[in-house]
């Protein structure tokens, strides 16, 4: 007995409604990308291991998927290494390429690789999959898509309130009104490690508040001390966890808090450019907030860093997320080069409008017009039909066989098909064929001369 097929933890198939959705996702993302002045690209879906290594912190690249090499890989791995059973030591000799992790740093290896043939300020869109080996659960999955935009060899503020006013005109445009823009700066999280004496452990210091959502404060706390960061240090830094009041008055309370720290400084001076900027120019739907624990995990973020989060009422994780690199280039020998960027979550997005029902009523009409199949000589008319109203632009089609009737009738419902066209014996002799309103349970007549008087009715 053949053995049931499956596939990997972390992976879906799609049905045509679930891509029909997806597309909806993709089309309004992609048509503001365009708006906005976005060119798009594509990268390989994998990279050489040390293009990717190194770039997302400890945490990111064990989450990385490594690929084998070809051909007897093993043999040419040493006794030594072999024996010791080590993955660190291990996988450098098996596996050179690795499955892309994120957009971003193969984006910043296509403008270093790429740099003599693009003009600065370069602003460009990418749509495709990555691939975590992270643990699958509701929103998180092992192979998911991205839809990101960066600009690159742009220093200027306004790039940042562009993107703010891109996630407002996407979530917009998808029904998905109340969104929060949640707003930080790495400048301010590095000065506070500076003025709570724990300069020297500024990522160990992010990857811990970034979790806040996840394991609350008392586990931020708790793995702060596990990381190496004095109970002394995390008092002083209790300011963090309490932070309230209206945009400015955060703003207020971290310049009092940050002013011996000119990194710090720096970092508030640019969340308030920000800030200022989107109060004069207004938002239709969405909301921005300082949100100071906001980390953002991945280390090359040197700037403002920002975060989506679903309406009020949606239990979801982020559904978007970015910030500035000011050289994350640099790391591929292209030095100064500043760069910020942002990212929509895809299938979180899709979850969210699930759930609140967003989604076009229409969305998954695939066939808005099938011919009933009567036989050979009824079936070359409705071809003849159908021929003709594809070329408008109609979606129709022919049902394949002379089944009965009631078989043919079930298949235009299932397929939620509005229109079912009808050119029996009769209709053929008169030149004519009837059209039956599915939803409405009517049905018209009309020359099979001028099927146009019927396009005009779809």
């Amino acid at each position: 007995m053949a053995q049931k097929p499956s596939i990997p933890k972390g992976t879906r198939d799609f049905s045509p409604v679930e891509v029909a959705k997806r597309n909806h996702i993709f089309n309004t993302v992609k048509k503001h990308f365009q708006t906005f002045g976005f060119q798009p690209i594509e990268t390989p879906s994998f990279e050489n291991s040390d293009t990717l290594m190194g770039k997302y912190g400890d945490e990111g690249d064990r989450l990385i998927f490594k690929i084998l090499n070809s051909g007897d890989f093993i043999s040419k791995v040493d006794d030594v290494t072999y024996s010791s059973k080590k993955s660190s030591s291990l996988t450098p000799k098996i596996s050179e390429k690795a499955l892309r992790y994120d957009l971003t740093v193969p984006f910043a290896r296509y403008v270093v690789m790429h740099r003599n043939e693009i003009d600065l300020p370069f602003k460009r869109y990418q749509i495709q999959p990555v691939w975590r080996a992270d643990r699958p659960q509701k929103g998180r999955f092992r192979e998911f898509y991205q839809c990101d935009a960066d600009v690159v060899g742009a220093n200027s503020l306004m790039q940042e309130v562009e993107f703010v006013q891109l996630y407002d005109a996407v979530f917009t445009d998808l029904g998905l009104d109340g969104v929060t823009i949640k707003l930080n700066n790495r400048k301010i999280l590095a000065g506070i490690a500076e003025v709570i004496g724990a300069k020297h452990l500024l990522v160990p210091f992010t990857v811990a508040l970034d979790k806040l959502d996840k394991i609350g404060e008392e586990g931020v706390k708790k793995e702060m001390l596990e990381r190496g960061i004095s109970e002394a240090a995390i008092e002083r830094a209790a300011p963090l966890f309490s932070l309230q009041g209206a945009n400015l008055e955060q703003l207020a309370q971290l310049k009092l808090m940050l002013k011996d720290s000119d990194t710090g400084t720096k970092g508030v001076q640019e969340l308030a450019f920000i800030i200022s900027a989107i109060e004069k120019l207004g938002l239709k739907t969405a909301s921005l907030t300082i949100d100071v624990t906001l980390a953002r995990g991945l280390n090359y973020y040197t700037g403002a860093i920002m975060e989506v989060s679903a309406p009020a009422g949606v239990q979801m994780g982020s559904i978007g997320g970015g910030g500035r690199y000011d050289d994350l280039t640099g790391v591929f020998g292209l030095k100064d080069v500043s760069g910020v960027g942002i990212s929509f979550g895809l299938d979180r997005i899709y979850l969210v409008l699930e759930e609140l029902n967003l989604f076009p009523e229409a969305i998954d009409q695939s066939l808005q017009v099938l011919c009933v199949n009567f036989g050979e000589n009824e079936a070359f008319e409705a071809l003849k039909l159908v021929s003709t109203l594809r070329s408008e632009g109609c979606k129709a089609d022919v049902y394949p066989t002379a089944a009965k009737m009631q078989k043919q009738m079930k298949y235009a419902n299932n397929r939620k098909v509005p229109y079912v066209v009808l050119i029996g014996a009769k209709e053929l002799e008169q030149e004519e064929f009837i059209v039956k309103n599915m939803s409405a349970g009517t049905q018209e007549t009309y020359s099979l001369k001028r099927p146009q008087e019927f396009l005009d009715t779809l």
